[in-house]
C-alpha cells in the first residue's frame, strides 16, 4: 500500500471513529434527558441500520459519475 492509500485509511479510519464517539455520546445524552434506560429502541436501531446502509452505498458510489 503506497503512502497516499494509507493516509486515506488513515484519515478515514480517525473521522469514523471521532464520528462514532461523537453519535454514541449524543444518544446516551438524550437517553439520560428522557429519563429511559435503553438508548435507543430497536425500531430506531432498525432505520438507523437502513440509513448507515444507504450512507455507505453513497460512499462507495462517489467516483462512479465521473
Amino acid at each position: 500500500m503506497n503512502s497516499t492509500k494509507r493516509v486515506a485509511v488513515m484519515l478515514g479510519a480517525l473521522v469514523g471513529a471521532l464520528g462514532g464517539v461523537a453519535i454514541a455520546l449524543t444518544l446516551v445524552r438524550r437517553a439520560e434527558e428522557q429519563g429511559r434506560e435503553n438508548v435507543i429502541s430497536p425500531g430506531e436501531g432498525m432505520r438507523l441500520g437502513m440509513l448507515l446502509v444507504g450512507l455507505f452505498q453513497q460512499i462507495a458510489a462517489l467516483g462512479d459519475g465521473e
